[in-house]
């Protein structure tokens, strides 16, 4: 039976090719900055790699089988909880035959623990063993479940109205929870001021190796559909599942293993939709974006840190966004409960995109469910 951990002799020096977005600064060979100490940008993978079914090994589990293809040191280890291998489950929706990517079947109930995964597998192989991390829940839980797995402590900032559910995940997990009042950013901006007095920031959003995570969400789904999708709908705060996407499927483009890359589509809540608005509006539609409370709590990020590179990958590339009202949030839910799948607030945005312009998508769509409903509290009221 193998045996999946990590090696006790980890060399501190293992590298990942990134440099800085901004000044181009290599990312150094020993410690984790979350962001370049030249200029404060942020790190981007400076080689985003190639697919090669070749690289692909079938002997390692999940996602990991496409270790190869990660921008990670050859040593680092491979902390994994069961993450990747999602089902990718068929319906009729509006007479369309559409394809609904499980990532709510993740070992914490989220689609972040592709990325968490990774992250925790770079921390441990430059000899972290503490670090801290902000998030409205998913992100924190999916932190603090791999963070034990590595035997590292874990300490997460989130904010208040965070569904208690997540924060009571979040603890078991062994993590400390620092519940910050006001908006998302608010627990960003405590995050921060721990880093600076020399806390280790495990961030999801700055780190970028967690985007080479989320990618194989893209080989995943090309495999079982044994053919490249037309479209492909998910939910967007950070906008890091929406950027890996893109990523996998140009890597497997470019590899001739599809002949073309899907039309994406982005969905955001209405009162926090910044990418939606500077997309269709430009620097004008800046102006009436807002971090409104909305029940999708997850997607409630006003400024999404690659933002712009996403913005550009999705105009290069004919994607779209939506955004959604939020008397229409509940109602989504419900549908989605119908055909058996239970998710939260935040995942359940995308069926609006079935509904706004669905039937302008190619063929054959998927749909990224990214969490589970057992992390939100629900009234007989929200699906009846």
């Amino acid at each position: 039976m193998v045996k999946y951990g990590w090696k006790e002799n980890i060399d501190q020096t293992s590298m990942i090719k990134a440099s800085c977005s901004n000044c181009s600064e290599v990312y150094p060979e020993n410690g984790t900055p979350f962001r370049c100490d030249i200029c404060g940008g942020y790190y981007e993978i400076e080689n985003s790699g190639t697919f090669d079914t070749d690289k692909v090994n079938i002997k390692l589990p999940g996602l990991w089988r496409y270790k190869k293809i990660f921008n990670l040191a050859e040593n680092a280890p491979i902390v994994y909880l069961g993450e990747g291998d999602t089902p990718l489950v068929w319906a009729n929706i509006y007479r369309k035959d559409v394809a609904f990517k499980l990532e709510y079947l993740n070992p914490t109930g989220s689609f972040k623990d592709r990325g968490t995964s990774l992250l925790v597998s770079f921390l441990k192989s430059r000899g972290v063993t503490h670090a801290i991390e902000d998030s409205s829940g998913n992100a924190g839980a999916s932190f603090a479940a791999y963070a034990a797995r590595a035997g590292m402590k874990a300490k997460v900032y989130i904010p208040e109205y965070a569904s208690g559910i997540k924060r009571d995940q979040i603890e078991a997990y062994g993590a400390e929870v620092i519940p910050l009042s006001g908006p998302r950013s608010a627990a960003t901006e405590a995050v921060l001021k721990a880093a600076e007095m020399g806390e280790i920031y495990a961030s999801h959003a700055y780190f970028p190796i967690g985007i080479e995570g989320f990618s194989t969400a893209a080989y995943e789904i090309v495999e079982q559909m044994d053919t490249e999708p037309g479209t492909v709908i998910t939910p967007v705060g950070q906008g890091s599942l929406l950027l890996g996407l893109a990523r996998g499927f140009d890597r497997l483009l470019k590899a001739g293993v599809i002949r073309k890359k899907p039309s994406l589509v982005g969905v955001q809540a209405m009162v926090c939709a910044p990418l939606w608005a500077v997309y269709y509006y430009g620097e004008q539609g800046l102006g009436w974006v807002t971090e409104g409370e909305t029940i999708a709590e997850g997607v409630r990020i006003k400024q999404p840190l690659r933002g712009d590179l996403i913005l550009r990958s999705m105009k290069a590339d004919d994607g779209q966004f939506i955004a959604v009202e939020e008397k229409s949030i509940s109602f989504c839910q419900k549908q989605l409960a119908k055909l058996g799948f239970f998710v939260e607030p935040t995942s359940a945005i995308v069926w609006n995109a079935l509904e706004q312009i669905g039937n302008e998508l190619p063929e054959p769509i998927v749909v990224i469910l990214t969490g589970s409903g057992l992390k939100s509290h629900y009234t007989k009221q929200d699906l009846s």
